[in-house]
């Protein structure tokens, strides 16, 4: 029998009841709360800053666990989002008005309700948080249809009367200006009173009434002036596109008949 004190020493002192580990590896869990005014992503803005300046040995790591973790992991995962909604929207736009121009016409009325929104929430000292990003989500949907009204009476124009683009997309601009302007009041209306409410939870309400609204505003008074401008823009990139595949291809065609 070997006795205790051979290979340890025992004494009274103050020790942890439990050692929790993160897998394989002992861990110690810090919780912070944040300050009035202050949002998440500002909180682990300033975690990380403090955690570079401590300099850590390479055997310590550190990471975020609970809200701040799927704070982040939102973070990480919304450009891709905001990606396949617009693919998703130009499939489905193409197979629409069967062409791959048009659907960038429309979704060329997009960016200018993203800086709505951010613009507005900056002008209100808010943060762009995941309910914000949600907003955008929604200006997707709703911003699209001043392009879609447009477009649709501008096409439908040029293949029934056989109108030259430039006067479609005017007379287009002149019968869709009032339903445009009816259904984007309709939409602002409805945004407003998460915008202006208060009480309990208006923290989280109020930047998605705040980029519903911001967006809105900017990309009405765009959108009514880029949209002619872009659809006749891309109109003439498409027919140089056709004029010059007809050309390559006539040469082709009268060498054929020649043998």
């Amino acid at each position: 029998m070997v006795p205790l004190t051979a290979f340890a020493t025992v004494s009274q002192t103050n020790t942890p009841l439990a050692v929790n580990h993160q897998g394989l590896l002992a861990s110690s869990t810090i919780s912070f709360n944040l300050a009035e005014g202050a949002s998440l992503g500002q909180a682990t803005a300033t975690i990380n800053r403090a955690l570079a300046n401590l300099g850590l040995p390479s055997n310590i790591t550190a990471s975020f666990q609970g809200t701040a973790k799927m704070f982040q992991a939102s973070l990480s995962n919304q450009p891709l989002l905001i990606l396949t909604a617009l693919v998703a929207i130009y499939i489905v736009l193409g197979m629409l008005y069967e062409s791959l121009v048009h659907p960038l016409t429309i979704l060329s009325t997009l960016p200018s309700a993203g800086v709505g929104a951010l613009l507005a929430l900056m002008a209100f000292g808010k943060d762009f948080t995941i309910i914000a990003f949600i907003g955008v989500i929604l200006l997707i949907g709703i911003v699209k249809k001043n392009a879609i009204m447009m477009i649709d009476v501008a096409l439908d124009t040029e293949r029934r009367e056989g109108l030259a683009p430039r006067e479609a997309i005017y007379r287009a601009c002149l019968l869709r200006f009032r339903p445009i302007l009816m259904t984007t009041l309709a939409a602002l209306f409805g945004a407003l009173p998460l915008a202006l409410v208060t009480g309990d939870g208006a923290e989280m309400r109020q930047p998605l009434g705040i980029s519903i609204v911001g967006g809105l505003l900017v990309s009405q008074v765009l959108t009514l002036y880029t949209t002619p401008v872009i659809y006749l823009l891309f109109d003439r990139w498409r027919n140089r596109v056709v004029s010059r595949a007809a050309a390559v291809s006539s040469p082709n065609a009268s060498q054929g008949t020649v043998s």
